[in-house]
């Protein structure tokens, strides 16, 4: 890479308001503390997050903020402490970079719900700085929040897997949904939802996808691999799989209805919302009547994010991305406002900042 550090300068891009537009920044990182890792960024992706926070759509953006929590890259160096990483490895950095580490929660590996917990940008950490994201040159963590990428996987294919990769294989494991032959709904087809069929697939299930639009037909069978779509539109469509799915995983944040898809759970059925849609409402008959559960889901723990980026490397399941440089980051924000992306864009810092 043609820029580094030099004096802890980091390069970046920042939104400096919330139009959201973001451009040229330098910051500067901490220095390596004995438990933590510093790593070279090759490859960051985009998360819907980034616009979220770049816009205060949130209303507590920190400005300037650097967004970015898909990071992947090559370790270059690490604290007198750390053992289980070494200059050279391939890591990740996910969407937290600490919590309290003492916690029921941390205790537990659920790190990503301790009270504590720091966002990797836009959070502020336990010594009152305020975090900056993967849309720069490197990073510093502790080596509790870096994880290992196996040699062999493509470090572009890793980094949605910090988000988009967990956030779906999280609520799988909680649910026990990894039982062949059964079936598996996916509301939605984007960054998310094409990371559930592949899951889905690998796990033997049955995989439906549920969409709006018509076009996303084909992308849904023929690229993904999916045994059914379903426009969701469709009311004679959706009335042939009531009571027929064990599992469903909602990743749409715009607002939808619930009931329709809760009634097409079977008896004890579990359907996990996985967006934040600004309201939901749902009629209590299509859980009582069918003994069937809503629930929530969001990121996971260290330990199941390891497993995760192991279980996708073992298995050979890579997301589908579209690389891009940093100086395209404004037109891919809007582009993805806009779900106008198949089905995750990667920025190529390595080769943006030269």
């Amino acid at each position: 890479m043609a820029v580094e550090c030099e004096n802890e300068n980091c390069h970046a891009w920042a939104a400096r308001d919330p139009s959201g537009i973001l451009s040229p920044y330098k910051f500067e990182r901490r220095t390596v503390r004995s438990d933590d890792v510093s790593l070279r960024i090759t490859h960051c992706g985009v998360c819907y997050a980034d616009v979220a926070w770049t816009r205060n759509m949130l209303h507590n953006s920190m400005y300037p903020l650097v967004p970015g929590h898909e990071i992947a890259g090559v370790v270059t160096e690490v604290g007198s402490e750390v053992k289980i990483f070494k200059v050279g490895d391939h890591v990740g950095v996910g969407t937290y970079v600490n919590s309290c580490q003492d916690c029921e929660n941390c205790n537990g590996f659920l790190e990503n719900h301790c009270s504590k917990n720091v966002f990797t940008f836009n959070g502020v950490d336990a010594d009152g700085s305020v975090t900056k994201g993967g849309y720069s040159s490197h990073i510093v963590v502790h080596q509790r929040y870096c994880f290992k990428i196996p040699d062999g996987y493509p470090l572009a294919k890793a980094a949605p897997l910090l988000c988009a990769g967990i956030t779906v294989y999280t609520p799988m494991m909680r649910h026990n949904m990894k039982q062949p032959g059964k079936s598996l709904g996916v509301i939605g087809l984007g960054g998310l939802g094409h990371m559930a069929v592949k899951f889905g697939k690998a796990f033997g299930l049955k995989v439906t996808v549920f969409s709006t639009s018509e076009s996303k037909r084909e992308e849904a069978t023929s690229l993904l691999g999916a045994h059914n779509f379903v426009l969701s539109s469709d009311e004679n469509q959706m009335e042939t799989l009531k009571g027929s799915l064990h599992f469903i995983l909602d990743t749409t944040s715009a607002d939808h209805p619930l009931d329709p898809y809760l009634s097409l759970l079977k008896v004890g059925g579990v359907m996990v919302l996985l967006s934040f849609p600004s309201e939901i409402k749902v009629h209590p008959a299509n859980l009582n009547l069918g003994a069937r559960c809503l629930s929530g889901s969001v990121t996971g723990g260290t330990k199941d994010t390891q497993e995760m980026i192991n279980f996708c490397a073992a298995n050979k399941i890579y997301p589908e991305i579209e690389m891009i440089k940093i100086n395209y980051i404004n037109e891919a924000l809007q582009r993805l406002i806009g779900r106008d992306v198949r089905f995750r864009f990667v920025i190529d810092i390595e080769n943006s900042f030269k």
